[in-house]
């Protein structure tokens, strides 16, 4: 105890109470005192005071801010680890900025706002606060952009699931000011192991005799092959990585770049630069975040074959910019008009890796094959407008360096990668809707394996509900080898997940673990709740009304017969009870869905407001009229 209550340092009380204060004056004039406000006096004191030199004062001032997470050494070690690698190295970006933006003669500010790791919290309590926390950071961010009023420019750097839109959203909502986004890239293959999606499915393999615990132990070790970086996989990440490209908020060619390379570090470089020629010709985010960018921003999430949570965020970020938000039928229309050109993992059929996908040519090689059908007159933070930015990097030696490693490291044809539309893939989503799902759900039918999927494009599967009113009743079941296991031809029925009874998660070691499990392509998973964004198969999310809400699904018991149906060509679909109609609606919600005993109260008051303010569909966004209408 006397070791906490003190050190044993001898002269460590020997402080002083005063100090000389900075050299020289402040560059002010008689108007600033007289006509200015005494929070800028004080702001330009706490600048100097802070160590900026007083005769650099009076310049253009930038913001970066980023959702750094733990204390790391100048080489890399750590002091205290961070949440996630997503961001690990993100300060390192930040430096670049800051330091291009002091060279061009303005003065960087820096702040924060970390982020969790959606993979960390799957199957546990902190998942309850993984989609709420996006609209938490948010408005964070946004107070932080607002409470610098003298800056001319904001550049925000994040990488993952939730920082990333949260910084997608409040830079939309400050579009008066000139802003960059810098994405924070991926982490690189293992030489030795399984990528980061099928990592996550060892329990499960273990369980069932597939891997053994030493194989189990290595691959676990050595599947983060490098210390920073998003995901390997085309998850919610990648997927928001590539969205902020196609918006325009990234620099061309930014998305997926690998973490702690110097591609990476210029990009922030050249990011710190591009902030500073924005604020010099007065283009502000208003001016770029349009109508015709979020229709290029979805024409990219169907290329790609995006992760279903960007139908959260996308209108999420819509909505910051006083867009409209879009619906499932302006998806259903972008889907029906665009199929997927990328193999990226999870989605097949060779599945690459994000960093090879950015070697491949990235968001501009995609957009290269779609020019007719994107709106090029779309204003970009290149300070050009897409047509332009699309026209350098045909022509460019980036484009036929890059490629050209791709193909020398891994023996890969870019070509191959991201294709021509000639040689496009299945379309991304389908949105299927039936008498348990009336307002709609949504599957990523690009992802279901093509075994289960008839020649005339139809995948129908017919059997008995499995009800669970919990993720962990879920996983068991699926890890077990007993009476209770999941069988093929099963219906799991995940209900009472939706925003009102947990929060919304992610159910990924479900889905993650039907993957890798044998019979686990041969059943269907209907959930109100949502998946992450490397899920695959069969799995149906965004069952509206949620169960808690009345939706229908909350009414299943175990033996009810479903369908359900995804017709991959049409992209239409839907989920139905098969027996009695009439009798089916008399019933009362299944005992075992309710709201989860630890949902916290946060979490609930989210759910409440995103609920008043067009709910799932609408992004979980607050609508701040909507909510004041509701409470009147």
């Amino acid at each position: 105890m006397s070791e906490i209550l003190e050190s044993g340092e001898e002269r460590i009380e020997e402080v002083v109470t005063r100090s000389k204060g900075a050299d020289g004056e402040l560059p002010i004039s008689g108007d600033d005192l007289t006509k200015g406000n005494s929070g800028d006096l004080f702001g330009w004191m706490q600048n100097v005071g802070m160590g900026w030199k007083a005769a650099g004062w009076g310049k253009r001032e930038i913001l970066i801010l980023s959702t750094q997470g733990g204390i790391r050494q100048p080489d890399g070690t750590p002091t205290a680890l961070g949440y996630h690698s997503g961001h690990w190295e993100v300060g390192l970006l930040m430096e670049a900025v800051a330091q291009e933006v002091a060279r061009l003669n303005g003065v960087p500010f820096a702040g924060f706002c970390s982020d969790p790791c959606d993979g960390r919290t799957q199957g546990t309590r902190g998942m309850m606060d993984s989609l709420p926390f996006r609209n938490d950071a948010a408005m964070v961010l946004r107070r932080l952009i607002r409470s610098l009023p003298t800056a001319k420019g904001v550049v925000g750097v994040a990488t993952c699931d939730k920082g990333l839109p949260a910084m997608m959203m409040a830079l939309a909502g400050c579009g008066h000011l000139p802003g960059v986004l810098v994405p924070g890239g991926v982490s690189l293959l293992s030489e030795e192991t399984e990528d980061l999606g099928k990592v996550q499915s060892l329990g499960a393999r273990y369980a069932h005799g597939e891997v053994s615990l030493e194989e189990a132990a290595a691959t676990a070790c050595r599947a983060c092959a490098s210390p920073g970086g998003g995901c390997q996989f085309l998850g919610t990440a990648a997927s928001s990585q590539v969205m902020g490209e196609a918006l325009g908020m990234s620099l061309p060619h930014s998305a997926l770049s690998p973490s702690g390379s110097q591609i990476w570090r210029d990009l922030a470089t050249r990011s710190g630069r591009a902030a500073m020629h924005l604020a010099d010709q007065e283009i502000s985010l208003n001016q770029i975040l349009t109508e015709k960018s979020l229709h290029n921003a979805m024409i990219m999430h169907a290329a790609f074959g995006g992760s279903t949570n960007l139908i959260l965020h996308l209108p999420a970020i819509a909505h910051a910019a006083g867009l409209a938000r879009p619906m499932v039928l302006d998806w259903q229309k972008v889907n029906q008009l665009v199929p997927r050109i990328v193999d990226a993992l999870p989605n097949g059929p060779m599945g690459y890796a994000t960093v090879q996908v950015f070697l491949a040519g990235g968001v501009p090689e995609a957009m290269l094959s779609l020019r007719d059908v994107l709106n090029l007159d779309a204003m970009t933070v290149s300070g050009q407008f897409l047509g332009e930015n699309l026209e350098w990097w045909e022509n460019s030696e980036r484009r036929k360096r890059v490629r050209e490693r791709l193909n020398a490291l891994d023996d890969v044809d870019p070509n191959e990668v991201i294709r021509s539309r000639k040689d496009a893939l299945s379309s991304t989503v389908t949105f299927p809707q039936g008498n348990l799902a009336p307002e709609g759900s949504v599957v990523k039918s690009t992802a279901i394996d093509p075994s289960m999927i008839n020649e005339d494009g139809l995948f129908l599967l017919e059997g008995q509900a499995r009800v669970f009113g919990s993720e962990a009743e879920a996983i068991t079941a699926v890890k077990s080898q007993g009476d209770d296991r999941i069988r093929a031809g099963d219906v799991m029925i995940l209900a009472g997940i939706g925003p009102m009874g947990a929060g919304m998660p992610e159910t990924y070691q479900v889905t993650s673990a039907l993957k890798y499990c044998k019979v686990g392509k041969q059943v269907a998973l209907v959930t109100d709740g949502r998946f992450s964004g490397v899920s695959t198969g069969a799995c149906i999310g965004h069952v509206s009304p949620e169960a808690l809400a009345g939706g229908p699904i909350g009414k299943l018991r175990d033996g009810d017969p479903v369908r359900v149906r995804i017709d991959v060509v049409s992209l239409e679909g839907a989920v139905d009870y098969l027996g009695d109609w009439a009798d089916f609606q008399k019933r009362t919600l299944n005992p075992l869905v309710k709201v989860h005993p630890d949902l916290p109260d946060d979490t609930r008051l989210w759910a409440a407001l995103q609920n008043a303010s067009g709910g799932s569909w609408g992004g979980c966004v607050y609508d701040a009229d909507a909510v004041n209408r509701g409470l009147s």
